[in-house]
């Protein structure tokens, strides 16, 4: 039989070094790459020394070398190994399984202590940062829906996001305990390795099946056994035992009384040519040794051969809680002071949580995202402002270096395409989809992008069916090797999160140049009041060049809103005349914001985005706090008489205890006293107050009203028409927009950024 260990031979060990000095690569970086808990199976390694099969090819692949040439013949380990003489017999088995378990341990811990990571260098220990698995118990390429019906659910969740959308069962480990076999589904970076290795470390430990040997096997260093001879379940186990001490008949003897637990991770990443001979061969093995424990992991769609006896589930993406505890863990866990490590946890947490960070959110439910928002966020303590950066290393990771960093190798037609023709068709997907409102697409919709995109932009020359053929695989590729499309029912697809739809859409519109360029641009200014398009618009800030054309376009489009309205351009020129009144430090185009919504719906975002000093009443000027007050008054009175009640009429006589703020304009201050005076007495009854309320209420607000525009020149009445009424507001937020635009971290230059600021909320010039 073929040994489990492998040892370098002399010119193997001198090629490893080269590559580790041409890195500059110690070998604990070396062990940390292969997610090893310590050096010693690289000093191994390098010293010509037997290594476990499996280390010794992930060693080789992470130095980019081959391991047949690097491999020397095993090493005869049956005089240094233990035997363990034991008669064949019902009595010997829970000896037997403490004896095993206990020489198994060391590998266990070897494989399976350490998190693995394709962007950080020290992986922190699995079981401090592992959070609780849940599982979908129906997956979800077994759900027949139609896009409508996804479309409808979509619509109906309160931030309108993909990850806010599911109707599957989630369960947890505990209820999946009753089952034997099962095949555990996810798409790449939903953590089915992790969660294979926690449970072989509970295993380990005796908190998971304890009267069970547990043994993990990574089935990419496995599959081939060179000389054409390829991965036998049976003849594994038997050697896992021989390697740790034990006969092939006490191992069959454990097989036959159920008391391995075989975790097999990674089915997809085997070849397609030997796939399903290997499959067969673990079918086989599961019915002859039924008795045993099984679980199996693999990418969703790559399961295609169909397991008698398993139950399949999938594993969820991580809930709100989830996300917070693996923060709270990982931090702890990295930070070498326990105290930073919690504080860390707790700014990230409470930054992902504000609404700014909606879609940065949204990454954090794949844990293999998240754990890259935790390393962006240990080393600057904040998020990148500039997102695409962020959206970009997340792709780098699900579309090279994920699969690379396991050394996975591709044997299909997609995988020969370069990287940015795989980018370019995936913005295709995004812009297609997004521009027709569409997040969920069927597979022949897709099919029909592909088509194109390969016949215009790779030449491709087969025959129709062949290109049918051909697009239909490249789909299932995307989805295997990087989880970006994602099939959420039978033969419905969506991008993973809207963010990856989003930044591709903002990809292919940058992509373009000259005329056709300016004409997106100009399309693209124009869907601003459109919130489904905002995060599109600010990525493609972020992703140009140079902005400055495209925010002179938005601008244009702005001010194109209040052109035709009468009413609205009469409000703009009373504002600037207004604003050249007041002695005021503040930012004018933050004033004329202020005044804009003052008396309409208090809403002061736009002002506290151009001016903070809108967040501290006491810092504005005398004049803008006075028309703070009694803009507040004058809204309260038109609360009393919209719902004369007793509680409201007195909170109004407290909100007009302002006379000491009147107090430098003599003639508002007596206008104001006599109107104040002709308010009923609130000692009367309340059926008296309500009654006045209802008589006379209307000719005093009409009054209050006058006294503002003569002395103030607020509170003009527009009389706006609902049609007006919504055309203001869209107005007022195209503005709000523009500005958060303008704050983000895009290439403008800083003339025409303070240009823009310095003439929002101004008439248009006649």
């Amino acid at each position: 039989m073929t040994s489990r260990s492998l040892s370098a031979n002399s010119q193997g060990i001198e090629e490893a070094k080269k590559v580790l000095a041409s890195r500059s690569w110690t070998q604990e970086y070396l062990a940390s790459e292969v997610g090893l808990s310590s050096r010693q199976s690289v000093w191994k390694f390098l010293s010509g020394r037997p290594v476990s099969r499996q280390i010794f090819k992930e060693l080789c692949f992470t130095l980019n070398l081959d391991w047949k040439a690097v491999a020397d013949l095993p090493h005869d380990q049956s005089t240094t190994l233990p035997s363990f003489k034991l008669k064949p017999s019902n009595s010997d088995i829970p000896q037997l399984v403490s004896l095993m378990r206990s020489q198994v341990k060391e590998t266990i811990e070897s494989q399976c202590s350490t998190l693995q990571s394709p962007f950080q260098a020290t992986q922190p220990l699995l079981d401090k940062v592992y959070t609780k698995t849940q599982f979908f118990l129906e997956p979800s390429y077994q759900r027949w829906l139609e896009p409508s019906d996804l479309e409808d659910s979509l619509q109906s969740t309160p931030n309108f996001r993909l990850s806010s959308f599911d109707s599957n069962t989630v369960v947890d480990l505990d209820a999946l305990a009753k089952h034997r076999k099962l095949v555990i589904l996810g798409k790449p970076g939903a953590g089915k390795t992790t969660f294979l290795q926690h449970i072989a470390l509970q295993c380990n430990k005796g908190k998971y099946r304890r009267n069970c040997i547990p043994c993990f096997i990574q089935l990419r260093t496995e599959w081939d056994l060179g000389d054409d001879k390829y991965f036998d379940f049976l003849s594994y186990l038997i050697n896992y035992g021989e390697n740790h001490g034990f006969s092939q008949k006490q191992v069959l003897m454990l097989l036959e009384k159920g008391r391995f637990l075989c975790l097999l991770d990674g089915l997809d990443e085997v070849p397609l040519k030997v796939r399903e001979g290997i499959c067969k061969n673990i079918q086989g093995f599961a019915q002859d040794y039924y008795q045993n424990l099984l679980m199996i992991t693999s990418r969703s769609s790559a399961q295609q051969f169909h397991f008698k006896g398993f139950t399949y589930v999938e594993i969820a993406d991580f809930d709100q809680k989830s996300v917070e505890l693996f923060a709270q863990n990982w931090f702890k866990a990295t930070c070498k002071n326990k105290t930073k490590g919690n504080q860390k946890a707790e700014d990230f947490i409470e930054q992902l949580n504000t609404p700014d960070n909606q879609a940065i959110r949204e990454l954090a439910i794949t844990p293999i995202l998240l754990h890259l928002l935790c390393s962006v966020f240990q080393q600057k303590a904040k998020f990148p402002r500039q997102r695409a950066k962020l959206y970009q290393a997340g792709l780098d990771i699900l579309l090279q270096r994920w699969d690379r960093s396991k050394g996975i190798e591709r044997d299909d037609f997609y995988h020969n395409l370069s990287i940015l023709h795989k980018r370019k068709l995936l913005s295709k997907i995004a812009a297609v989809t997004f521009s027709q409102e569409r997040y969920f697409f069927e597979t022949r919709e897709l099919q029909e992008i592909i088509e194109d995109y390969l016949c215009t932009h790779c030449d491709f020359q087969e025959e129709k069916e062949n290109l049918w053929l051909t697009s239909e695989s490249i789909i299932k590729s995307i989805e295997i090797q990087h989880g970006i499309l994602v099939e959420r029912a039978n033969d419905v697809y969506s991008f993973s999160h809207l963010t990856f739809q989003e930044y591709f859409t903002a990809r292919y519109i940058i992509a373009s140049e000259g005329d056709e360029l300016e004409s997106k641009l100009q399309e693209l200014a124009s869907k601003m009041l459109n919130k489904s398009w905002r995060d599109v618009i600010l990525l493609t800030i972020n992703l140009l060049p140079k902005a400055d054309r495209f925010l002179q376009n938005m601008k244009q489009f702005v001010e194109h809103l209040a052109q035709e309205d009468c009413k609205l351009q009469t409000c703009l020129q009373f504002l600037d005349e207004k604003v050249k009144t007041l002695k005021s430090f503040s930012h004018p185009s933050a004033v004329r914001a202020f005044y804009f919504t003052l008396l309409n719906n208090r809403d002061f975002d736009l002002a506290l985005s151009l001016d903070n000093q809108f967040a501290y009443h006491s810092q504005l000027s005398t004049d803008i706090q006075l028309d703070s007050i009694l803009a507040r008054a004058f809204l309260d009175s038109i609360n009393v008489l919209k719902e004369p009640k007793f509680k409201s009429f007195l909170n109004l006589c407290f909100t007009l205890e302002i006379e000491n703020k009147c107090s430098e304009n003599s003639n508002l201050l007596k206008e104001f006293t006599d109107l104040k005076c002709q308010l009923p007495s609130p000692e009367q009854e309340e059926s008296h107050l309500i009654n006045w309320w209802k008589n006379q209420g209307k000719e005093w607000i009409d009054k209050f009203r006058d006294l503002l525009v003569t002395y103030r020149k607020i509170g003009y009445n527009w009389q706006l028409n609902d049609q007006e009424r919504e055309l203001w507001s869209s107005y007022y937020q195209a503005n709000v927009f523009l500005v958060e635009c303008l704050q983000t971290d895009g290439n403008m230059s800083t003339k025409l950024k303070r240009e823009i600021e310095k003439s929002l909320l101004l008439p248009n010039k006649k």
